[in-house]
């Protein structure tokens, strides 16, 4: 999968661009050329949809969705929200049930709703509700309408995301690590495992909210500064916590909100 965002609707962290992708001999490449290569080399089935200058989206369905040792990725578009999903959740008909959806519902429909949810009427932190996902999953979602990225990565690594920085800016995240390093030159790192990225408040970590993060420079293997490692600072704490409940302004309300 793929998805590349503009700059001028995300800011990612400052630590993920690396001054050596100007002078490596391998430059970061531009959005239209990295989402043209990345659609030849992919199968006649992959499926691509694309917001002007805003964002595009690339998806490509498992070779064989009934294998138990493949990992499921699953796209989905409702209400101009878009979600491509990679993994499972054990408990997906339990959260199906709760958000009011069919049971035949996959992880990117419940993804999008349980968005919409938080967005529209925001009853619990965003935190909260992926510590209560059961399962290994790795998500990027984008409301066209709101102009809203949402990310997030689960704590045990069984699905991998990366993410670098384009010639242009824009921010390009796939499961891809190759397609990352040929796009992003040393400008791109692992999406951190137990985290979560809203394009308008940032990374934050879902299963530490209160710490905050913190970047450690990475070293390749030609022993240049390639982007950053971002971990939880153990000893540092927010400053504050959202409200709960119907009085809290989900939509400005801090690092936990969704939109």
């Amino acid at each position: 999968m793929l998805a590349i965002f503009n700059k001028g609707l995300v800011n990612p962290p400052q630590e993920l661009h690396s001054p050596a992708s100007l002078s490596s001999s391998r430059k970061p490449k531009h959005p239209e050329e990295i989402f043209k290569e990345f659609l030849i080399s992919q199968p006649s089935n992959a499926f691509s949809i694309n917001f002007g200058n805003a964002a595009a989206l690339a998806y490509v369905p498992p070779e064989n969705p009934n294998s138990v040792s493949q990992s499921q990725r699953w796209f989905c578009g409702l209400h101009n929200v878009y979600c491509m999903f990679m993994g499972s959740l054990n408990n997906l008909s339990s959260l199906n049930k709760q958000y009011g959806l069919s049971k035949g519902s996959n992880e990117a429909m419940f993804v999008i709703e349980a968005y919409r949810t938080l967005r529209d009427r925001g009853p619990y932190p965003a935190h909260q509700v992926l510590r209560d996902l059961d399962g290994s999953f790795g998500f990027v979602l984008y409301d066209c309408k709101a102009g809203t990225i949402f990310a997030a990565l689960d704590a045990d690594e069984g699905v991998r995301l990366f993410w670098g920085i384009a010639a242009d800016g824009s921010v390009v995240i796939s499961d891809n690590l190759e397609l990352i390093k040929a796009s992003c030159a040393k400008s791109f790192a692992p999406f951190p495992a137990g985290c979560m990225f809203h394009s308008e408040q940032g990374l934050m970590s879902f299963e530490h909210p209160t710490r905050e993060m913190k970047a450690m420079p990475r070293i390749d293997s030609e022993g240049v500064m390639c982007g950053a490692n971002f971990k939880v600072d153990v000893q540092s704490r927010m400053r504050s916590m959202p409200r709960v409940g119907s009085e809290a302004n989900w939509a400005l309300s801090g690092s936990h909100a969704w939109a």
